[in-house]
């Protein structure tokens, strides 16, 4: 019998929701400048306002994880997609700075499973040799959406204003979230889905089994699983080089569109469409480490090669945003940008670390960890930016940003070491 493809089909359902999740973290990056004109927030406060979102974000990263065990993908993710769309319409109305601030508060609250979702249903659907490819695919969604709306979303507040953008992409996430309910299912439930496929799945290290889907529901949270996957130094490892991976990212999330307008004195629909191309390059280099990273180990290279190096290699070329402070022409400023967020998507195939070297039984609150992190960055990196570029110069901004890289490289160097999954003996 001849394995079905449903796993793809999956695969494309998790993409969309990632490109609707970062819509809807970086809506409001397009709408700062317009937000700062009506209400004269300074840096500062556009800082806090860029970061809002991470600290509940952070805070529900754990319970997120202990979420992620209790219910069903298809529910929990319908949930989530829906409630945080509603805040992103809400946001839409918002009469000044504690208003914002709080419903992108909310906001984090609700997107903070999508990614141990995202985790969970890939090490259900994928075996060992096709996840991180899976992974790539899925986390590209977050640069190839961005660089299609890029100009899209600069173009819907031009038409409607930034209250009607945030209306606009929350309707767009409502809608989603139904159709995920509708769609989705696990494995052993998709009526689709043949006995082949599944066997290539769980025969390939895809983690479906029943026995283990009894156990994820029966284990209820013990603080001794916390301290675990805070015991280990290749844990510690993953958790630094995803604040390093997340700390550029948040750059282009938050500050980027604006560095671009008044820092750089481009116009404001120019920069829609300069901001996408760093966008597509990071598009580039997640698809190009995933593949790569999966065709070397269908080779027989070690995973620490075809794992490890591309990240390493990746975090490193994200130091090039460094180059930005020394050009004044947008296609330069726009190819440093570029080069370094590229790679940043080299560097973004991190999650299949979780997946590898978490104790099975506790992969998914191994996720809520490194997600809860890595999404420091997302309250840390917007703030520190707003106080360096309150003088007036964002040359000490992107040096910042460039040796966050460079940490995220050495983390993975120095501490991750062989890659190999670790025991607890409770396995």
């Amino acid at each position: 019998m001849k394995p079905t493809k449903i796993r793809f089909q999956v695969l494309f359902l998790i993409f969309v929701n990632v490109v609707i999740n970062y819509m809807d973290r970086s809506n409001l990056a397009v709408a700062a400048s317009e937000i700062d004109k009506e209400f004269g927030f300074t840096p500062v406060q556009l800082g806090l306002i860029f970061s809002a979102f991470s600290w509940t974000y952070l805070l529900f990263q754990i319970p997120g994880g202990i979420l992620v065990n209790r219910f069903s993908p298809r529910i929990l993710y319908a949930f989530s997609l829906i409630a945080w769309s509603l805040t992103t319409v809400m946001q839409g109305f918002a009469k000044g700075f504690a208003t914002l601030f709080g419903l992108r508060m909310a906001t984090g609250v609700f997107e903070a499973p999508a990614f141990p979702i995202n985790n969970r249903v890939v090490s259900n659907w994928f075996p060992d040799n096709e996840r991180a490819s899976a992974i790539a695919v899925y986390t590209s969604g977050q640069f190839l959406g961005l660089a299609f709306l890029m100009p899209v979303l600069s173009k819907i507040q031009l038409e409607v204003g930034w209250k009607g953008l945030f209306v606009v992409t929350g309707l767009i996430g409502i809608i989603w979230g139904i159709i995920w309910y509708i769609f989705y299912r696990d494995p052993l439930k998709h009526k689709a889905v043949n006995a082949a496929e599944l066997e290539h799945i769980e025969s390939g290290g895809g983690l479906l089994d029943k026995q283990q889907a009894a156990a994820e529901k029966k284990n209820a949270f013990r603080w001794s699983d916390l301290k675990a996957v805070l015991s280990y130094r290749k844990l510690w490892g993953i958790y630094i080089g995803q604040f390093a991976v997340n700390s550029t990212l948040w750059f282009f999330l938050t500050w980027f569109p604006k560095y671009l307008v008044d820092y750089r004195g481009l116009d404001f629909i120019k920069s829609g469409y300069w901001a996408s191309i760093p966008y597509l390059a990071a598009f580039t280099g997640i698809l190009c480490s995933g593949f790569l990273s999966d065709y070397l180990v269908k080779k027989g290279v070690s995973p620490a090669k075809a794992r490890k190096r591309p990240i390493i290699i990746g975090l490193l070329v994200s130091a090039f945003i460094l180059g930005a402070n020394y050009v004044n022409e947008p296609a330069f400023i726009i190819l440093f940008m570029s080069v370094s967020f590229f790679g940043v998507g080299f560097a973004s195939i991190t999650w299949i670390f979780v997946s590898t070297l978490a104790p099975k039984h506790l992969i998914n609150l191994t996720g809520g960890v490194f997600n809860f992190i890595g999404q420091l960055a997302g309250i840390i990196v917007p703030v520190v930016i707003g106080f360096l570029a309150s003088g007036g110069s964002f040359a000490p901004a992107l040096v910042f940003v460039a040796v966050m890289g460079l940490m995220g490289a050495c983390s993975y160097i120095f501490l991750v070491g062989n890659v190999e999954r670790i025991k607890t003996g409770e396995e």
